[in-house]
């Protein structure tokens, strides 16, 4: 089991007490699956996205990753986790400005501690795949939209992750874009990669094996 969830619970703090945005979620994934959460504004898709990306360390419940109990781990093994296995598609792309297209690319590929020969072919190999080669010393501001979330798509996907989370990834692409996204997760699932995505989109949720609903942090039966 890739990913297993029991109980997992998310808490913030108000003056009233405390506020759930997710409520006793039992979740499997197998390795090699391509899930899909749905669920309306404020159902709590994109909070268990980031839990399930390590990139959120303040939940209650128990959650195992690759057989290892993330909920016992400090918040150091926990990023390490991460860094070797995830790629995540952010909705608001999350690229460093003050780097071109091609070092935002690298970085993946650092935190792997790949050689930097080796670093540099597979980024070119990835800027060739995306039709980017002539933007690869472009900083984000000056890209598109669209442009930068293809950019962060590449950027998810150059290390070659066990697991892609991606969060409305076709967000900022118009529909012909979309689809060929979503044509790419399925090859790499295809393959064996692990995908979670959120969508609103029931034509890209139908490329998911399987779909979980959510509804006020709760899943929905």
């Amino acid at each position: 089991m890739l990913i297993k969830l029991r109980n997992l619970e998310k808490p913030i703090a108000t003056k009233t007490g405390p506020l759930y945005l997710l409520r006793q979620i039992h979740l499997d994934v197998e390795e090699g699956e391509f899930l899909t959460i749905m669920g309306p504004s404020g159902a709590g898709k994109s909070t268990l996205l980031s839990i399930i990306g390590l990139y959120d360390n303040s939940w209650e419940g128990e959650y195992h990753l690759f057989e290892q109990a993330v909920h016992r781990l400090p918040p150091k093994q926990r990023a390490a986790l991460n860094k070797r296995h995830v790629g995540f598609v952010f909705q608001q792309f999350h690229l460093l400005e003050d780097l071109t297209v091609a070092e935002n690319l690298d970085i993946p590929l650092s935190y792997r501690e790949v050689k930097k020969a080796e670093r540099q072919a597979i980024v070119a190999d990835t800027l060739d795949r995306f039709n980017m080669v002539g933007k690869k010393d472009l900083f984000p501001s000056q890209l598109s939209g669209g442009q930068q979330q293809l950019v962060a798509v590449a950027r998810a996907l150059v290390a070659k992750p066990t697991l892609i989370l991606a969060d409305e990834p076709t967000g900022n692409l118009h529909t012909d874009q979309g689809r060929e996204l979503m044509e790419l997760f399925k090859k790499l699932n295809d393959a064996g990669t692990t995908i979670i995505q959120v969508t609103h989109n029931e034509a890209w949720a139908a490329y998911g094996r399987r779909i979980l609903r959510l509804r006020d942090g709760w899943m929905a039966k």
